[in-house]
């Protein structure tokens, strides 16, 4: 656990970055599980690939299986959203091993039972004999759920959890009408294994400050003079202007929204991106992006996205070597948490304060 000291509120003015402890710890897998990801919310799914009743996203929120599922459709319209647990109530195993379309009911792979899309057991095999078991009283626990911008969000301890809308507040504004994230339809899905801890992979996201260093390729598309970072309560928000090679993006603006603990929106012109970081161990984390587009089927759109994954593909090869490397020298026992960068490291600050706040919260509670 860590010492209070190391979670004392820092200035910006005077930081300086969290202890290595905090990012190599075996403790620290189950602090940051209850304090940071169960108590935050969580991206699981865009509404688009859950239009239709029995549509379903599996997700690892921190070590918890989930899967997001469209209801039976209803007199009133579509039927709802739920996040369940993806644990069948009988012996742990998955619910659904994988996302799917048009689900009649939810199977367990494991011995069969079976449950409706509102989380109720409808049947188990060969249980009628067993005394005073009902399959109406077996339900799957559901998680709390909120839509926005046609991204679907889940916090496992809701009670806890941020005011969603304070969670949010000011972004809709900052993207403009124009810009609204419901409209863009799935495309593609790029997942990374990583060999450093979570709170390494955001650490970088955070900053643009190695973009001059680290990405030769973003460096010329980004106007690096003219980069600005700034800080919510719950998210901070990178934005520069675009100098687009090629048409790759066209002429506009990228806007790099971080959300409170591990989700992450790169929007460009007719694009976005969500991250999601999900932690696998200490010194591991899978990073998954999907990637959105706005409606286009001409053979130019294709050539874009085509050479938007490329791109991307670049630039997290050259995230993910450096994000090992600090890694390893977090791990050496040579590191002192060294002075931020007040101009360029501020949202860094915000989160390692965010860390120091939930992490004071388990201290509270022990």
């Amino acid at each position: 656990m860590p010492s209070a000291d190391d979670l004392a509120p820092q200035p910006l003015e005077r930081a300086t970055a969290l202890p290595a402890r905090f990012y190599v710890d075996p403790g620290m897998v189950a602090i940051d599980r209850h304090v940071v990801f169960d108590r935050g919310w969580q991206l699981v799914a865009h509404v688009w690939q859950l239009q239709s009743p029995g549509d379903h996203v599996v997700a690892d929120l921190a070590g918890l299986p989930v899967v997001a599922v469209r209801g039976a459709r209803g007199d009133d319209g579509p039927g709802p959203i739920r996040v369940f647990h993806n644990v069948c109530r009988h012996r742990a195993g998955p619910i659904a091993s994988c996302d799917g379309l048009a689900a009649k009911s939810l199977r367990c792979r494991y011995h069969g039972w079976t449950y409706g899309l509102d989380g109720v057991l409808k049947s188990a095999p060969e249980m009628g004999s067993a005394p005073d078991f009902n399959v109406g009283d077996v339900q799957l626990p559901q998680l709390a759920v909120r839509i926005w911008q046609g991204l679907v969000f889940a916090a496992v301890d809701a009670a806890h959890a941020p005011d969603f809308d304070a969670f949010l507040a000011g972004i809709d504004a900052r993207i403009g009408a124009g810009r609204g994230l419901e409209r863009y339809g799935h495309h593609h899905r790029v997942g990374y294994n990583v060999a450093c801890n979570w709170k390494v992979y955001v650490d970088n996201y955070l900053e643009g400050y190695h973009v001059p260093h680290i990405h030769p390729g973003l460096n010329a598309v980004l106007d690096y003079r003219s980069y600005v970072t700034e800080t919510a309560q719950w998210y901070s928000y990178q934005f520069s202007p675009l100098e687009s090679r090629d048409g790759l993006y066209g002429d506009g603006d990228a806007l790099y929204y971080w959300l409170w603990p591990n989700t992450m929106l790169n929007i460009l012109p007719g694009r976005l991106q969500t991250n999601r970081v999900v932690p696998i161990g200490i010194d591991r984390c899978r990073v998954e992006f999907d990637f959105y587009y706005t409606p286009d089927e001409s053979e130019d759109a294709a050539a874009r996205r085509l050479a938007d994954l490329d791109f991307s593909d670049e630039v997290q090869l050259e995230d993910l070597t450096i994000c090992q490397d600090v890694q390893r020298g977090l791990a050496s026992g040579s590191y002192v948490p060294g002075r931020l960068n007040p101009l360029r490291e501020n949202a860094v600050h915000h989160f390692h304060e965010l860390l120091r706040g939930a992490y004071r919260s388990a201290l509270v509670d022990r």
